[in-house]
């Protein structure tokens, strides 16, 4: 992997620990930190607050929005990265298809660290009762050569270690 990325995707389930990590990165990089929660609209937050999952279809506009928003970004000369959820091959395929260059950084870990993460957690929208359907429409990475796994289990520093070193120029 080379330096010239303008965009980091971070993702995985809601709990994985995507923010954390996306802010440490967006400081250390440095770049512009975006959250796609922020993205979503009112309705598809009270629709999840209330442990009812969003369709394909729902994430739709959502993820258009947030590919039109990195390209406004990356052409007034900021690197972004975003924490989103990217579950889904076709919702990463959306953000591939802008053309920009991106790198994801895929936060993996087991239902149980991430539950108990998400039962401890205090003002997200999410509830821990929407994880099995966050880990059902999961389509793990596979054969995406741009996608760099970290174990959501290791420390926070430890992860931005292993994320700035994927973004090292060779």
């Amino acid at each position: 992997m080379s330096g010239h990325f303008r965009v980091v995707v971070v993702m995985g389930v809601s709990g994985s620990g995507k923010t954390t990590l996306a802010r440490a990165l967006a400081d250390a990089w440095p770049a512009t930190f975006l959250d796609a929660d922020d993205v979503h609209s009112p309705a598809a937050k009270t629709r999840m607050a209330g442990g009812q999952p969003l369709t394909d279809r729902m994430r739709a506009p959502w993820v258009r929005r947030i590919a039109l928003d990195l390209q406004r970004r990356v052409a007034a000369g900021e690197r972004v990265v975003l924490a989103f959820s990217g579950l889904r091959r076709r919702h990463r395929d959306r953000l591939r298809a802008t053309g920009l260059p991106m790198e994801f950084l895929f936060l993996h870990g087991d239902a149980a660290l991430i539950a108990a993460r998400m039962q401890a957690r205090r003002g997200h929208y999410m509830p821990a009762s929407l994880l099995d359907s966050q880990f059902a429409t999961l389509e793990t990475p596979v054969d995406e050569a741009d996608v760099v796994r970290i174990d959501a289990a290791e420390p926070p520093a430890v992860q931005l270690r292993l994320a700035l070193a994927a973004l090292a120029p060779d």
